[in-house]
């Protein structure tokens, strides 16, 4: 059963320097080198999923483009984390609610690397509302741009890079099949993410590029003592038939197979670590 210390934090994005424990990034494997010399951007690699992906990445070959919001010291260390594995790492600090941004990161990174190989959009927002009344506009319009418009501003930058054999990975959220009463207008995000992977996979299937998802259940990372109360963080993750909360490499590993070619076979599907919750495919 999770037992996490309570804790809270009272800023958004949350801090992974400030959470205790700190959650598990290291890559649980030697490197096979499936992904030599290709480079990848990660919306919001700067700590939880996506610091474990681009330090798997960075394990398995990639070099990595670290978009992040305001997470300084988090993107600092993730950077010398891939730096670690041998690889480049290229730190972007931006805002994927802005098509110009997005615009801007992709052009940086294949200015810095030569190409583009790898899209992972990850970056989300989540708050915690108890009656849907209680969602302000404000709240809607971060939620929905943060978690929606970014992934298909990133998308649309990279389809100017994306060749044959390109991989797009998008994050999706368990709450997009089961919903979820507190988190109502961040689990829409996640439905319409999900219906942008399947719709976006039938669209560039026959350029061989291929999209898919990963949809993960309760994971610690630095959404959880931002979103939830001190006492909620306690039991964080109780709920699943494991009855624990996951790892972020626990997640990563599943971003690498669809990134990778283990997976050509694979495009429009998603795949869901959360710790034994059976939803709909």
């Amino acid at each position: 059963m999770s037992n996490f210390p309570p804790q809270h934090q009272n800023r958004a994005p949350g801090l992974e320097h400030e959470m205790d424990p700190a959650p598990d990034y290291e890559p649980r494997f030697p490197g096979s080198g499936r992904l030599t010399d290709k480079v990848a951007i990660i919306t919001g690699g700067d700590s939880g999923i996506g610091r474990a992906t681009a330090v798997l990445y960075a394990r398995e070959g990639a070099d990595v483009a670290i978009l992040y919001y305001d997470e300084d010291q988090d993107a600092q260390k993730t950077k010398e984390l891939v730096e670690r594995e041998g690889r480049r790492a290229l730190l972007i600090k931006t805002d994927v609610r802005s098509k110009a941004a997005c615009k801007d990161a992709v052009e940086k990174t294949v200015a810095e690397f030569g190409k583009l190989d790898i899209l992972v959009n990850n970056a989300a927002h989540q708050q915690q509302a108890e009656d849907l009344r209680d969602i302000s506009e404000e709240q809607l319009a971060q939620t929905f741009e943060t978690n929606i418009y970014g992934y298909f501003y990133m998308t649309q930058a990279a389809l100017d890079h994306l060749k044959s054999g390109a991989a797009i990975v998008n994050v999706t959220s368990v709450n997009s099949y089961k919903g979820n009463d507190t988190l109502i207008d961040y689990s829409s995000t996640k439905g319409a993410i999900t219906a942008f992977t399947r719709s976006m996979s039938a669209n560039l299937v026959e350029k061989n590029i291929r999209v898919n998802g990963v949809a993960p259940g309760p994971i610690w990372t630095p959404f959880i003592p931002i979103a939830m109360s001190a006492e909620q963080v306690a039991e964080f993750g109780s709920q699943v038939p494991m009855k624990r909360a996951g790892q972020p490499n626990e997640v990563a590993s599943a971003l690498l197979f669809l990134a990778c070619d283990d997976s050509t076979y694979f495009s429009g599907q998603v795949l869901h670590p959360n710790g034994g919750t059976i939803v709909g495919a």
